[in-house]
């Protein structure tokens, strides 16, 4: 016994010929193993089911037959194409896709994933990324992203000679390379002193450090004016170190200048990473770093400072200084803000630092 013909199947629609963008009302009719399309004019042509493609669905689109030689059929009858495709076996994974599309509960839940990874993309892939990269990154980038931000810095007027005396910066030298000795790593450092407010500049630094991702630090005259001792500028300096042992400053600028420079970075591409380093200056002085970047270089001061002096209050002090711009200022003259204020800020406040350095301190000493 075999199993009875399926019926025989008519569809109608616009014919296209595929010489011309003419269309003709048509019906297409499937019986058996044989097309046979009728169209306006008295065109009756006839194919074999086996040369037929049927195009996947796409919702709201008419379904789109196509014949050989370029013809087509076109049909807003999507029941009757979808019975064609199941009796051809055709589309089957498409359809099942549309027929999830077709319902609101499944089409929202997947807008709902998409937009979940794309947060969780943002927020931790991206970062993750940046930060993998930047661990990737070889030494002679480092060194491109260095000289290049150096010489965009200087040639610009974002800083000028320092004012120091000749042996006030021998002596800032010399800490500097106590502490990089102490925790700076295996990195070829060095340290820049400079005014951070000379004459038409574009904007001031005023009192500031920050490290360059090759080891490049730079300090500000007016930072060393604002400390009253030694000690709370090598707490600067090993905080500085930190960022740079962790390239925290390379994530950085990977994550927020996307994925195109993370391609840089891993391939060692030195002719992108000189045209990519141009955005590297304006990147580190305007994003600063992140609760995370911030703590583990505090953490590496602390560790420091613990070690030479026996207490962090040099840097906390310090801290406070900058914040509240008064060079009498001290840890107390900081104001702590709430804890939910704390969590819910990017970057790290003030007064978290100071607690944090001081929980560090006690727990030191508690060993």
């Amino acid at each position: 016994m075999t199993d009875p013909a399926p019926p025989t199947l008519t569809l109608s629609g616009v014919y296209f010929d595929g010489r011309t963008s003419r269309d003709r009302a048509a019906t297409l009719e499937v019986s058996g193993g044989t097309l046979v399309l009728r169209a306006e004019g008295g065109l009756e042509t006839r194919w074999e089911i086996t040369q037929l493609g049927i195009d996947p669905p796409i919702p709201g689109i008419r379904r789109v037959l196509k014949f050989p030689g370029g013809a087509r059929f076109e049909t807003a009858d999507d029941a009757g194409v979808s019975a064609l495709e199941a009796r051809l076996g055709r589309n089957r994974g498409l359809g099942r896709v549309r027929r999830l599309e077709s319902r609101w509960g499944t089409a929202l839940g997947a807008v709902a994933l998409m937009v979940l990874f794309a947060w969780g993309f943002v927020a931790f892939g991206l970062p993750a990324l940046a930060r993998t990269a930047a661990t990737a990154t070889p030494d002679t980038v480092l060194a491109t992203f260095d000289r290049e931000t150096v010489e965009l810095l200087e040639g610009q007027g974002y800083v000028g000679p320092s004012r120091l005396s000749a042996a006030r910066q021998a002596q800032l030298q010399r800490v500097f390379r106590r502490v990089t000795a102490r925790v700076g790593g295996d990195y070829p450092y060095r340290l820049l002193l400079r005014d951070g407010a000379p004459q038409d500049a574009p904007f001031e630094l005023g009192a500031n450090a920050f490290a360059l991702p090759g080891g490049t630090v730079f300090m500000t005259d007016q930072l060393v004016r604002l400390a009253r001792d030694d000690r709370e500028l090598a707490g600067v300096l090993a905080h500085e170190a930190g960022h740079v042992t962790h390239r925290h400053g390379l994530a950085g600028v990977y994550q927020g200048l996307g994925l195109s420079l993370l391609t840089v970075a891993v391939t060692g591409d030195l002719i992108s990473a000189g045209t990519f380093a141009a955005a590297v200056p304006a990147a580190l002085l305007r994003s600063g770093y992140s609760r995370a970047a911030e703590t583990e270089s505090d953490e590496v001061a602390a560790r420091f400072l613990l070690r030479e002096y026996g207490t962090t209050k040099p840097l906390r002090d310090l801290l406070a200084r900058l914040e509240t711009q008064d060079r009498n200022a001290d840890e107390t003259d900081v104001e702590a803000g709430s804890r939910v204020e704390d969590l819910l800020q990017t970057h790290p406040g003030t007064a978290q630092r100071i607690r944090h350095l001081r929980e560090l301190e006690e727990r030191a000493k508690a060993r």
